[in-house]
């Protein structure tokens, strides 16, 4: 990416590197609901009391930003954008069920959908941004009906999530624009402004996941821990 707010020998930290943190920040934040019943408070801030609960949320708004520009760095260096695209709906389909225990304890919920369906679908709006850039009626029609499955599927995020991932494609080049909207964008959940700081950190590198192995091993973190937290919910605590 050009346009970057720091110099080179500023930014430190790769794509894989965004990756682990974005993952920790997810992990931090599922986590929390484990503490819902007692929120542990630390100290107070001008009469609002902070907790734990409260602190690990923040940590965790990090993760859909950080998610959402890793999602258009594959779009840009990805070898096979059809085999991206596939991987990611492949994800999402696997990862509903332990999504479903989760959040409702249901094996199968229609109400709403995992977070990997709104990822999915924000990468086909960016491949239908730049594969139709020469058919703007189609472009826009094609995205309209993406923005309508996003409603229809009610996946996390949601619409708001969609459109986030469409902007930081459009803005990829103009940093400073970018963290600004985008901090914008996402005024119901203000805290994620502050994955913006990681991100202007980015090297542009690949880093050191490579490899199909390490590849799915990090997508597999996000069922398998959902998996985790819902056998800790029902027959642990």
């Amino acid at each position: 990416m050009d346009g970057r707010i720091l110099p080179q020998n500023c930014r430190i930290l790769s794509g894989s590197a965004l990756k682990v943190l974005a993952v920790l920040c997810m992990l931090i934040d599922h986590s929390a609901f484990l503490l819902a019943r007692n929120p542990i408070p630390l100290f107070t801030v001008l009469g609002k009391q902070i907790s734990v609960y409260y602190l690990m949320h923040l940590i965790g708004r990090m993760a859909f930003p950080i998610f959402a520009c890793l999602i258009v760095e594959g779009y840009l260096h990805t070898h096979s954008r059809l085999r991206y695209g596939a991987v990611l709906l492949l994800f999402a389909v696997l990862s509903e069920v332990p999504w479903d225990l989760n959040r409702s304890g249901a094996f199968w919920d229609f109400s709403k959908q995992n977070v990997f369906f709104t990822l999915f679908l924000g990468y086909l709006g960016i491949c239908a941004y730049e594969g139709l850039r020469n058919k703007w009626f189609l472009r826009a029609g094609t995205i309209v009906v993406l923005l309508l499955g996003s409603i229809l599927l009610r996946a996390d995020y949601g619409l708001t999530g969609f459109c986030f991932i469409l902007l930081m494609y459009a803005l990829r080049d103009h940093e400073l624009l970018r963290d600004a909207i985008g901090t914008g964008a996402l005024t119901s959940q203000w805290k994620a402004g502050l994955a913006f700081v990681p991100l202007a950190l980015y090297n542009g590198k690949r880093g050191f996941i490579k490899g199909s192995a390490l590849k799915y091993a990090f997508y597999l973190v996000y069922p398998l821990h959902l998996l985790a937290l819902y056998c800790i919910k029902h027959y642990v605590l």
